[in-house]
This record gives structure tokens, sequence and C-alpha cells, in this order.
């Protein structure tokens, strides 16, 4: 019975194996969300915090300018409530605080929130953290100023980026502003299909033990990639997707216009670069 068990065991293995190696459909999901497995979590924090390490967060060089311009160009005093969205574990959150800011940051990392808190426990720093998908915020009137950064929004669906530039239209007060960045086309022709395959005898991001990581890029249309990831061990076969859209001017303004948004400027990032086509990011400030 063992042997029988085990026969089954291995074919559904098998099929599994090339199962996930099939380019899914265009935004589909996941089984497993990788935010909320533990082990990912943790290595995501960890990439968060490298401070010369941009897979996760911008080097903390560009987010002080980044701040720096923002702060300047939608001053505290003006426009005091402000939303991060994403806030991760509270790199561009805590400097926002300390440049005036009444600040509440939302995050579906468990293990970046709970550092973000502890952060600004050590650092008396009056901050409002939240552990919540952003998609499922309910604000409404409440800020001056929300921030969506380091090109969250792309890896959205479409149906999802509707949902999250309502959600975060709603949150804001009248006149109160949205600062996001995307990226451009520049950068969507920089992305190349590929294929690779690595042994981790140590474990690594994806698990803890030995496993093996197939990755896979792939071009769809409508400007998407797919960073496709299966990670296969002795036990199982998971599969990750990491969906991008790259965005035209006209492209992102349209969307936004469709959330309700009419007032925008446009730059090169969101540290207040003029605008340049040949840019790898695009961010736009929207008004309310």
């Amino acid at each position: 019975m063992s042997f029988i068990y085990e026969s089954e065991r291995s074919m559904e293995m098998y099929q599994d194996f090339f199962t996930c190696l099939k380019p899914p459909s265009l935004y589909q999901q996941s089984d497993v969300s990788f935010w909320t497995e533990e082990h990912i979590s943790k290595q995501l924090l960890k990439a968060h915090l490298d401070p010369n390490f941009e897979g996760a967060s911008r080097k903390l060089g560009f987010i002080e300018e980044s701040v720096k311009w923002i702060s300047e160009t939608i001053p505290y005093d003006k426009f005091p409530e402000l939303l991060d969205a994403g806030c991760g574990p509270g790199l561009y959150a805590e400097r926002f605080r300390k440049a005036g800011y009444n600040v509440t940051g939302i995050d579906f990392s468990k293990g970046s929130i709970e550092y973000a808190k502890d952060s600004a426990e050590k650092q008396n720093l009056d901050i409002t953290y939240v552990y919540q998908n952003y998609l499922t915020v309910d604000y409404e009137n409440r800020f001056d100023l929300a921030t969506f950064i380091y090109c969250d929004y792309g890896a959205l669906s479409i149906e999802n980026r509707a949902i999250i530039l309502k959600k975060l239209y709603q949150s804001l007060k009248p006149g109160g502003k949205l600062l996001l960045d995307v990226f451009s086309m520049a950068k969507y022709r920089e992305f190349q299909e590929l294929r690779t395959w690595n042994v981790h005898e140590e474990g690594g991001f994806w698990r803890e033990g030995k496993y093996l990581e197939l990755h896979e890029q792939y071009r769809y249309s409508d400007n998407v990639t797919l960073e496709q990831t299966a990670v296969v061990n002795e036990n199982d076969i998971t599969t990750y997707y990491i969906w991008n859209c790259y965005f035209t001017k006209e492209a992102l303004v349209k969307e936004a216009r469709e959330a309700g948004f009419e007032h925008y400027k446009i730059f090169s990032d969101v540290a207040g670069k003029p605008y340049d086509s040949d840019s790898l990011t695009m961010a736009i400030l929207l008004e309310k």
C-alpha cells in the first residue's frame, strides 16, 4: 500500500511539475500569497532594509531626496494628514513623520508592519500602522496627501488598479493630493523574456531548506510582463506570479481620470525630476 501511495504521489508531483511551467492567463494570481508566508515575509523585510538593494525599496539616498521634494512641494502645514499605502517597514513613513506629517501607514506584510511599529516606538515617533490589504481600506475624506510609491500600482490587475485608485480618491479630502509612480515604456523595452533554474542547497528567498527554483519571464499584451517562479522541494511545488504593467503618460492619465482625478502633473520619479520619456519610471501627482 505504501508503494502505491508513493507512486500516486510521485505521479501527482510529475503532473504538477509540468503544470507549473505553463504561462498562466493574464493577471492570474498565485494559489499562495507570498506576502503572508512567514519565511518569505522575513526575506522581503531583509530586502527592504538592505541599503544597497533596490528590489524591494529604493536606496536610502533616493528616499531622503524624495521625502525632501515631497515635503517642499506638498508641505505638511497645508497637507498635514498623510496616508502611506504599501508602507513596508516604514522607510518613507518615518521620514514623513520627521518632516512634520501625521502619518498612517498600511501594508499587508505582517513582518514589515511589526518591524515598522517597533522601529517607530524605539524612535518615539507617533505613527499609526495598520496591518491590512490596502485594497480593502475604507477611509472617507480623511487625508490631505496619499502616497503609493515604488511602482506598486503597476503590479496590480486592471480591476485592482481601479479599486485602489477609487479607494485613495475617496480617502482624500477635497483638494487632497495623491502621488504614485509606475514603470515606464522605457523600462518595458528593457524587459527580456528568459528561463533560468537554480538549486538552493542551503535555502534562500523562497524556502528555508533545499529547493529548486525555476524562473521564467514573459511578455503579455497591453504592455504587461510576468515574472513566474516555481519552487520545487521534496514536499510540493508552488508557483508565484509577479505581474507588472508599464505605462505611457496617456494611459496613466486615463486611469486616473476614470477614478475621478482631473488635475495632474507628470514627473520622471517621486523625487520631482522633470518628465523624460527615457526615464525608467514615471510619477504622477494628482489632485482631488
